[in-house]
């Protein structure tokens, strides 16, 4: 496992601009790292901002969490799903506001609503299978994987044409053209990134590997396994969605993460139908 300090990301950001992590989301790490930290304090902080409360109650709400009742505020919300939970859903929304499209040569639109189908569809699988993987891991993941993305958008004008160079050629992957490019790639920045935000350490990893086809031969835990696996079939379910042609690395890693979740070819058509299903609704 890779670990980071202060003092690396304090030189990264010499060079490299990436964005802060919020006032509010630097107040709730400070009180989940009391000894007890207290449900009613942390609901109250996050209501203070009805934005980010509306956009985590909405979240909630909807068919990948699959509650009978409506959730109606924040204070239901941390007693239902708990600390982390609640945490993971806050940081999502926060870094969807974090870029700022004027100084972005992408569409951020465009990327996060892929990014939302992706952290959707990953849900709908876990679900499905009935992972052991809490499905606001796989939410957030799903979320924050390409994060790196809009960070490099942001620091190197020209990358939407890397981003437009690797779109038109499936053979190779977008790490590459950027490798070639910045002698970095979206994966070592959304790492950077997400510890810069504090968030769990596996799933920091797990954003640093993503593109790694040698990810599933290595000695890992379970949840580990099924995390990736389930992301990985989530990004080539929406990319087959969308642009008719499987991901580049599916084909290298298709076999792997089936056999990581315990699915056949016929689990695989069934959870593309449902795939469907999501965007024709």
């Amino acid at each position: 496992m890779i670990e980071i300090d202060n003092a690396v990301l304090k030189d990264m950001n010499h060079g490299f601009c990436l964005p802060a992590k919020p006032e509010l989301l630097q107040s709730l790490h400070q009180l989940l790292q009391q000894p007890e930290p207290e449900l009613g304090e942390i609901a109250a902080l996050i209501a203070t901002d009805v934005a980010t409360s509306a956009a985590v109650l909405k979240v909630i709400n909807s068919s990948s969490y699959g509650f009978s009742r409506t959730i109606t505020d924040i204070r239901q919300a941390v007693m239902f799903l708990g600390l982390n939970s609640i945490t993971m859903l806050v940081t999502g929304y926060l870094l969807k506001q974090a870029f700022d499209q004027s100084k972005c040569c992408i569409k951020l639109e465009r990327f996060w609503d892929s990014a939302q189908e992706i952290a959707d569809v990953a849900t709908l699988i876990g679900n499905k299978i009935k992972s052991k993987v809490p499905v606001e891991n796989l939410y957030m993941l799903g979320l924050f994987h390409d994060a790196g993305i809009p960070a490099m958008a942001f620091n190197y004008p020209d990358y939407v044409d890397v981003l437009s160079a690797a779109n038109s050629n499936y053979d190779k992957m977008l790490v590459a053209f950027e490798e070639e490019r910045y002698q970095t790639n979206h994966t070592v920045i959304g790492y950077y990134l997400a510890n810069s935000w504090n968030l769990p350490k596996p799933i920091c990893q797990l954003i640093l590997r993503h593109h790694d086809v040698t990810y599933l031969q290595e000695k890992r835990s379970d949840e580990e396994m099924l995390t990736f696996s389930t992301l990985k079939m989530a990004e080539n379910l929406v990319h087959t969605n969308k642009r008719f042609v499987a991901a580049p690395d599916w084909p290298i890693m298709k076999q792997s993460v089936l056999d990581a979740l315990n699915l056949d070819e016929d689990d695989y058509q069934d959870l593309k139908d449902d795939t469907e299903e999501y965007f024709t609704t």
